[in-house]
């Protein structure tokens, strides 16, 4: 089995929305969800998401912040996030992103290697968040922009 095979890649992301998540000058976000999860769950690489009883994750609270919202999934490896990330309905949505959500000045989105089979928690995704914006970039935390290959070894890798 190679290295890429017995891991996966997760990431995390966060937002502030402008918005109540039921007021209607957030209604085209949320409408959008359902339709970009299926093409999220459909995408070449695709492995999971976290979902709340309504089949994404709004309700989920991040950071001790009940006013964020979290994105989490797993892929396959990074080209196969970036593929999903940059094309189709995803890009229309992010290019739209400064429309919905508050511009943050921390680091939104990390990413890293799970063994193959692990689904991270809330509170992994909170700590690999958290440990890249303090520390940088690494193979502990990493970013699309800053990527690492998978770790020889299964484990975690120490902080």
């Amino acid at each position: 089995m190679t290295e890429s095979a017995r891991h996966e890649l997760a990431q995390v992301n966060i937002g502030r929305p402008k918005y109540p998540l039921d007021s209607a000058e957030f209604k085209e976000f949320m409408d959008g969800l359902d339709p970009v999860n299926a093409v999220a769950d459909a995408a070449d690489g695709f492995v999971w998401r976290l979902q709340d009883d309504s089949g994404n994750a709004t309700a989920v609270s991040v950071l001790g912040d009940d006013s964020l919202i979290v994105n989490m999934s797993v892929w396959r490896d990074a080209e196969a996030l970036g593929a999903f990330m940059y094309q189709g309905l995803h890009r229309s949505f992010l290019a739209r992103r400064r429309e919905w959500f508050e511009h943050l000045t921390e680091t939104v989105t990390a990413l890293w290697w799970v063994e193959a089979g692990v689904r991270p928690t809330v509170q992994d995704a909170e700590e690999r968040l958290r440990h890249l914006r303090e520390h940088g970039p690494s193979p502990y935390a990493f970013s699309l922009r800053t990527p690492f290959p998978p770790p020889a070894q299964p484990g975690p890798v120490p902080a």
